[in-house]
Order: structure tokens, then sequence, then C-alpha cells
């Protein structure tokens, strides 16, 4: 009988093999309930019908125009969360009246809808590109405030205590002990937050566009095409697992003493 522990170390190569035959074994199994016309092709196209999509898309240049614009979406609403939400999660972490202060508050705004928030940004910023950020920003910077105050949060006592004994002062510990000891919890905090950054991005575009891969999947609704809805929704999900895999490099590469 073949005993299986409880997180037993398996080799990286067995662990890419898993992982491709999980893909292989979606794909098949779809294949094969679109082709028995088990589902109404309306509801489930073909997988060849979705790459011939694919092939058109990309032949009349317009996958690689809204992928582009939704990346750009994508990366400015996630790097004005990053720049604006790290700094206060670290006060929140750091402070407890600071944290006081503002948990509470991000607790409450961070259950609250965001597709709900549309109609609010028209109003506020208008139309343009900027409301269409404005909506990845608003579903990511709450949840990453809190997650960064957990970040600062785990470094242990011991280590600012001990500072303390060496002379440093309040700032000095932030600086030279809190972010330090913090950044590779923080680097795994950021990468599921662009995470969530993308499943937003079909709720930016929204916000009257007329181009982008949510916009794309928005109107092929309209119209039934399931195709191109099918091909919409793969192609944001290599793109989120394209950033997953960069963030994860980058982490294993900066903190390789960390695995």
């Amino acid at each position: 009988m073949i005993r299986i522990k409880i997180r037993k170390e398996i080799s990286k190569r067995k662990f890419i093999v898993f992982a491709v035959i999980a893909f292989i074994a979606v794909i098949a199994l779809w294949a094969l309930v679109s082709s028995l016309g088990l589902v109404k092709e309306i509801f489930l196209p073909n997988p060849v019908k979705v790459l011939s999509y694919f092939g058109q898309a990309l032949q009349d240049g317009s996958l690689w125009e809204n992928t582009k614009i939704s990346v750009y979406r994508i990366t400015l609403g996630f790097l004005y969360a990053v720049i604006l939400g790290i700094p206060v999660g670290i006060l929140m972490g750091s402070f407890k009246k600071v944290e006081a202060f503002i948990r509470p508050l991000c607790e409450f705004i961070r259950y609250m809808p965001v597709p709900a928030f549309v109609p609010l940004i028209m109003v506020w910023v208008g139309i343009g590109e900027s409301a269409k950020i404005t909506v990845i920003f608003i579903g990511t910077f709450f949840q990453l405030v809190l997650m960064v105050a957990d970040d600062a949060l785990s470094v242990p006592d011991d280590l600012i205590n001990a500072s303390y004994t060496l002379g440093t002062k309040t700032w000095q510990t932030i600086f030279k002990v809190i972010i330090p000891s913090m950044l590779p919890r923080l680097m795994e905090t950021l990468r599921m937050m662009i995470g969530w950054a993308w499943t937003y991005l079909v709720s930016a575009e929204l916000v009257a566009a007329n181009s982008g891969l949510g916009y794309t999947i928005l109107k092929s609704q309209r119209f039934l095409k399931t195709d191109a809805i099918f091909a919409g929704i793969i192609l944001i999900g290599l793109l989120g697992l394209i950033t997953d895999r960069i963030f994860a490099f980058v982490n294993k590469k900066l903190f390789p003493w960390n695995e």
C-alpha cells in the first residue's frame, strides 16, 4: 500500500508534469464534451473554434491592440495602488494608533463590490482612461493595505527590541529592520494582488470602453459569440499567469534564502 505523506516535497520536474497533465485533461474534457454535443455550441464552443478566433484576431491586429491597452490599464492601476498602499500598510503594521485609524475603514470598504463604484467613478473622473485605472486601483488598494500591514506585523518583536537595544531610533528601526525583514512576504503579497487586479479588468472596461480584452468579452456577449468570450477569458488567464510567474521568479532571485 502506497502511503502519501502530508506536504511531502516532490521534484520540480514532477510538479511541471502534473501541472501539464492537469491542463491537458481539462482541454481534452472540453473537446470531448463539445464534440459529442453534450452541451450546445452556443454555450460551449469547440476548442478548435476558439483557436480559430485567436488566429483571426492575430491576423487583423485586434488581439495585440486590445491586449496592449488592457496591460496598460492593469499596470497603472496596480502601480498606483502599490505606491500609495505599501507606505500606508507599513505605517499600520508599525504604529497601533495608525492601525486603529485606518484598518476599520479599509476592512469596511474592501467588502464593497467594485462594480458598484463604476457610476460614481464616471462622475468623479469622467469616462476616459483615468476611470478604468481608478476601478483597478480601488479594487486592489484597500486589500493591499491590509495585507502589507499584516506583513509588517509578521516581523518578530525580538528583532525590533534588539534594534532598540542597539540604539536605533523609531524610523531607523522601520527602514533597517521592519522593511528588510518583511520584503520576502511583501513580494508574495504583490504577487497575489496582481492577480486581484486582473480579475477587475472586465469591471474596469465597463466604463465607456471601446477597446481592451474586457470590452471584447462584453461586446461578444451581446452577439452571443462564445468563441470570442472564451478566447478573451483564456487570454486574461494566461496574462495573469505570466505576471504571477514573473513575481515568483523575481522573489526567488532576490530572496533565495527564503525558500
